[in-house]
């Protein structure tokens, strides 16, 4: 008997706590949400990797705009385009801040890196550094030779290599891919600070390890750099780090040598794991549909011809290309969720009221993937996109953001992607290394990686003989 009653206050305690607990969201105007949100916890325990699939279901099922529980953190998951306008327009500046994050508290240096510093005189410094110095139309022709000059090496590496070839090491470099597979690893403590020590110090361990490690890195370049000041490269043009190096001497109290480390690095994760991740993605949708790369080749030689390579001017005059690429973000964004942003105040989004410290997840993927926006979303289509400008179809497909906290290396990234990805399929037929179509299965991590690393037979085009042989 005494065990029915204990039965009896516990449904009634927990019922009670329930109702209380949905009365009050009434009240409130706060989005819908999914019960059971359980006391401490919330709503965590329906949290799966990966977690961009599993949080697209729960929308499906509930609604393209949801507040979470995650533990302590209020989270409000967007996954429709007028929900993201309205945050990232008429709300931009309320969730131009970022949550605090153990991954970002190392990696970015307590929160003072160009990607998580927050909203205000120090960020707004960072950006115009990037904006003006860095990857301003200016900047971004000065550099232009080194780029071109990468991308000859490649292709003259793609040329010497015996095939087949592993896509993404021509892409990439060891330091950042691990750097962004921590940055997926799940950190209790960032939802649940009384528990997180159960999990935190390993993943701590290996963050300051990886911190120290890229600091040696790029502080070897840097005095490198130093040591060679006055020495410019080719045609007068400095690099990236000499130009920060020259800002140190007049403000060496703001440009010190950890803003410059960590500043370079974040261009550095931002531009070349995202871009090398897409161009892995392309090339992996491309040898599954060979026709596709029969029209993108047919387009280059008819319209750059094949006594040079594809460049970053050519961007306007190859619209197939570009709609391969776009199509390629679409089905596999580099960040699925984009990066997460938090509220400075209280706001309000599609009617519902979002209080302030409130963490947002726009899960792009979702969108991307939501058949009532795309026909037949699961299908590569790069034809769909004939007849758009550039990377962006409204808040539909916003590959590299949105607003202030939008990617500012999107024009460097888009130009790049077209040179590099051109030039390989304008020089190289490629095929699948048996009959087995890719594995197209997505891998853990921050940007979308694949899980099986592509694998490809690379053949050089007999078009091509002539500028391959000069290169």
């Amino acid at each position: 008997m005494e065990v029915s009653y204990l039965y009896i206050s516990i449904i009634l305690i927990v019922s009670s706590y329930l109702f209380t607990t949905l009365v009050r969201r009434r009240s409130a105007n706060l989005p819908p949400t999914v019960f059971p949100s359980i006391p401490i916890i919330g709503n965590l325990y329906l949290l799966k990797p990966p977690l961009y699939r599993t949080l697209a279901k729960i929308s499906a099922k509930h609604g393209p705009i949801l507040q979470l529980q995650l533990g302590f953190r209020h989270v409000l998951v967007i996954s429709s385009p007028s929900a993201a306008e309205e945050c990232f327009t008429k709300n931009d500046i309320v969730f131009a801040n970022r949550p605090k994050i153990l991954y970002r508290k190392i990696i970015d240096v307590k929160y003072t890196s160009l990607a998580w510093s927050s909203y205000g005189d120090n960020r707004r410094i960072l950006r115009r550094i990037a904006s003006i110095e860095i990857l301003s139309i200016h900047r971004m022709n000065e550099f232009h030779h080194i780029r071109v000059d990468e991308n000859k090496l490649l292709i003259g590496k793609l040329r010497s290599n015996s095939s087949p070839v592993a896509v993404k090491s021509l892409f990439s470099e060891d330091i950042v891919n691990e750097m962004t597979v921590l940055a997926g690893a799940s950190n209790v403590g960032d939802y649940l600070p009384v528990l997180g020590w159960l999990g935190t110090k390993s993943l701590e361990k290996k963050l300051i390890a990886l911190q120290e490690k890229r600091d040696v890195f790029f502080q070897g370049l840097i005095e490198q750099l130093r040591k060679s000041r006055g020495t410019e490269v080719g045609n007068g043009r400095k690099t990236m780090i000499e130009m920060l190096l020259s800002l140190q001497e007049s403000e060496p109290k703001y440009y010190t040598d950890a803003m410059i480390r960590s500043f370079v690095l974040v261009l550095l994760s931002a531009g070349s794991d995202t871009s090398a991740g897409t161009m892995e993605w392309a090339m992996s949708l491309l040898v599954n549909h060979p026709p596709v790369i029969k029209k993108a080749q047919a387009e280059i030689d008819r319209v750059v011809g094949n006594n040079c390579l594809v460049d970053e001017s050519d961007i306007n005059i190859l619209p197939y290309l570009r709609c391969i690429i776009n199509e390629t973000l679409r089905l596999y964004p580099a960040a699925p969720l984009l990066v997460p942003h938090e509220s400075s105040e209280d706001c309000v989004i599609m009617g519902y009221s979002i209080p302030r410290g409130t963490m947002l997840i726009v899960n792009q993927w979702a969108i991307h993937h939501d058949p009532k926006l795309w026909s037949d979303p699961e299908r590569f289509n790069p034809e769909r996109f004939e007849g758009l400008e550039g990377t962006r179809d409204a808040f539909k497909l916003m590959s590299y953001g949105s607003g202030r906290r939008s990617c500012p290396g999107e024009g460097l990234a888009v130009h790049s992607i077209v040179m590099t990805l051109g030039s390989v399929i304008q020089c190289f037929d490629w095929e699948r290394v048996n009959d087995e179509m890719v594995d197209m299965t997505e891998g853990p991590g921050i940007t979308l990686p694949k899980a099986v690393p592509l694998v490809a037979k690379c053949i050089p085009r007999l078009e091509m003989t002539n500028l391959l042989s000069d290169l």
